[in-house]
């Protein structure tokens, strides 16, 4: 921008103050006046670069934003990244150019657009527009430009996760057009299941891809689809003869119809290898339990319900074994012990309780376990094989096993359990030994071990010996009679 093309501006006085709104109102046909009144700032700047004259426009600067401006440095208004503008807009000679600059104002930070044309006596008139407003929604326009990315890449992200689950989905799935019924996708198993490839299926008619017997009727549920929802899935057979279950929804995209069809195979896959073996272990005589690593039950056969009273497996998943298998305390530590160091354990003395009985019992029904352990650290299956033990051989090792297995338990059972278990077995093995000595006579056998006969009768209950039952009072009857 030239400055001689501004009307009388070397007319301008080279000293003293130049009255900027009388130099507007005196020549308004000027470009200078028109520029001056279209100006929101006007500063007259002295050789030494200092404010002579402050003069606010129309436009949105409050004055009281520079008011503490005139007499200042005009470098020192501008913030540090600025300063270098500033003297440039000094230095601007015959042909000056717009330049933008931020200042300091009262009310925060204040960008303006500057233009200087030079004055007689080496001084200088700034003129500026307020930059607040462009600022503003050049922010805002980066703001949008910054949310318009955020949304395209997660559309971006969340299109490659719906395009790797539809290439991935073991089912066929087709996209077709609701009008034409031509095929606009398909993923690799609806590829494999047609036997042809994507360029193939591309625009092919869905139809023709259906079994010859079946073309009237997938016609018309694809048109009931398109004219109504329709929930329950149909049945169709493509042109190799697979049976599939078809079930569609419609939705809309640019404006069209599309039907997402989604077949799911009604054909029963060969008998697994497992099968036989998951049979056989059903059908066999000896109860079978399978936990996971933390002793949960995963699953029981037939006999395991049987023996512990149960009607329906669901009610076993997700037990403890110790719910059901071991006295409490000790038993089921020494199992669980020995099957984590050794992987298996064979003809394990124990009991069984009922699934309706008290879990905290030492009431069940003498049983001898097998078990093993499979599977890898963090997948480790352990399998018990129980079958019912003969009373003489739970006796047995209900008097040895245990014994033998104490020392092993230090360390791992407090020892209050161990004590507690080692004093109920010898209770056990007292009582047992009172009654064959003494044939079984309750009476003579309380009185051998020192107890009262109701004492005897609440521990025999207590440790599943004899029959309280209808018993009692015949023995009662021999006992007197042998007294």
């Amino acid at each position: 921008m030239d400055a001689r093309n501004y009307n009388n501006i070397s007319a301008l006085p080279s000293d003293g103050a130049i009255d900027l709104a009388a130099l507007v109102a005196s020549r308004p046909d000027s470009a200078l006046a028109a520029l001056l009144a279209a100006a929101d700032l006007v500063l007259v700047i002295n050789a030494a670069g200092r404010i002579d004259q402050v003069h606010v426009g129309s436009g949105d600067i409050d004055p009281a934003e520079v008011a503490g401006w005139e007499g200042d440095d005009w470098r020192a208004t501008a913030l540090p990244d600025s300063q270098g503008k500033i003297d440039a807009l000094m230095n601007d000679a015959i042909a000056p150019r717009w330049r933008e600059a931020n200042h300091h104002g009262s009310g925060g930070e204040l960008p303006m657009k500057w233009l200087t044309l030079p004055l007689p006596g080496n001084r200088r008139l700034a003129i500026a527009r307020d930059q607040r407003v462009a600022a503003s929604l050049q922010q805002r326009l980066v703001r949008a430009q910054q949310a318009m990315e955020r949304d395209s890449m997660r559309l971006r992200q969340l299109e490659t996760r719906h395009r790797l689950l539809f290439d991935t989905a073991a089912e066929p799935i087709f996209i077709i057009d609701a009008a034409s019924r031509r095929v606009l996708e398909a993923n690799a198993a609806a590829r494999r299941a047609t036997g042809l490839t994507a360029h193939a299926l591309d625009g092919q008619n869905f139809a023709a891809l259906v079994h010859p017997d079946d073309h009237d009727g997938t016609i018309a549920v694809l048109g009931a689809l398109t004219a109504s929802e329709q929930r329950h899935p149909a049945r169709l057979r493509l042109a190799g003869g697979q049976s599939f279950a078809m079930s569609a929804s419609l939705f809309r995209q640019d404006r069209d119809n599309r039907l997402l069809i989604r077949l799911t195979p009604l054909d029963l896959a060969a008998p697994a290898a497992s099968e036989p073996l998951a049979d056989a272990m059903e059908r066999m005589p000896d109860a079978f339990v399978l936990t996971d690593d933390n002793f949960d039950i995963i699953a029981g056969n037939g006999a395991f319900l049987d023996l512990v009273g149960l009607a329906r497996a669901a009610d076993l998943v997700g037990q403890p074994i110790s719910r059901y298998l071991g006295r409490p305390g000790i038993d089921l530590g020494v199992l669980t012990t020995a099957l984590r160091d050794h992987g298996t354990v064979r003809g394990f003395a124990t009991i069984v309780r009922s699934g309706a009985g008290d879990p905290a019992s030492s009431d069940g029904e003498a049983v001898e376990v097998s078990a093993v352990s499979s599977g890898e650290i963090g997948q480790l299956r352990h399998g018990f094989s129980i079958r019912p033990a003969s009373r003489d051989a739970a006796q047995a090792a209900g008097a040895s096993l245990p014994m033998s297995q104490l020392t092993d338990l230090v360390g791992r059972v407090s020892l209050k359990d161990i004590v507690r278990e080692s004093t109920d077995l010898i209770e056990r093995l007292c009582i047992e030994a009172a009654l064959n000595y003494t044939d079984d006579n309750r009476a003579s056998a309380a009185e051998i071990l020192g107890l009262s006969r109701q004492s005897l009768y609440s521990k025999l209950h207590r440790h599943g010996l004899g029959n309280l039952g209808d018993n009692d009072s015949s023995n009662d009857n021999n006992d007197s009679s042998g007294s």
